[in-house]
């Protein structure tokens, strides 16, 4: 074996070679410690409570302060979807804070308040069609005309439109034809 497969790193986070407790000093600990922040929020606050209520839960005996106790003891690791209670109350609080739409660039973003969009249009003359230019017609005797009259001669008598394409072929066989 080489000397660097028998090597071997470790590297540990801030928060898990000194985590958020207080009461630890070295080697040293306070008695039944150390307290997580939620502990002590608990122990002071529930304190103050039973202080101020004394009057309330004195005929009760002990069980108030086994109950404050047993809290402080409850809240040694709670876990809320992961995260510690206080931060998870926090959480809370920021996002009743937030706007309702949220934010953008830091900023609470909200919608643009509608305004009427105005405009117009206008109608013009088209332009006169270019005109057509076709080989001028042989006349034919009017009888050799009358013998090839019929149901499409008198369709084709009416002015048919011409499309653009129509009329650049038409040129183009005026000029010399299309190439």
């Amino acid at each position: 074996m080489s000397a660097a497969a028998e090597r071997v790193g470790r590297f540990y986070t801030s928060a898990r070679r000194h985590p958020w407790v207080l009461g630890k000093v070295a080697d040293w600990k306070i008695p039944l410690g150390p307290y997580t922040p939620a502990q002590i929020t608990v122990a002071v606050g529930g304190g103050f409570l039973l202080v101020k209520t004394i009057s309330w839960w004195s005929w009760m005996g002990p069980v108030p302060i086994a109950a404050w106790l047993l809290a402080i003891w409850a809240v040694r690791r709670p876990k809320i979807t992961g995260r510690a209670p206080i931060q998870a109350a926090l959480g809370w609080v920021l996002l009743a804070w937030q706007p309702r739409g949220g934010r953008m660039g830091g900023r609470a973003a909200r919608d643009r308040m509608s305004r009427p969009l105005l405009g117009g249009f206008t109608l013009e003359e088209s332009a006169p069609a270019a005109p057509i230019m076709v080989a001028p017609r042989v006349d034919r005797p009017a009888a050799d005309r009358a013998a090839h009259r019929g149901p499409a001669a008198r369709l084709s008598a009416r002015p048919r439109p011409v499309s653009g394409v129509q009329q650049l072929l038409a040129l183009a066989e005026q000029v010399g034809g299309a190439r």
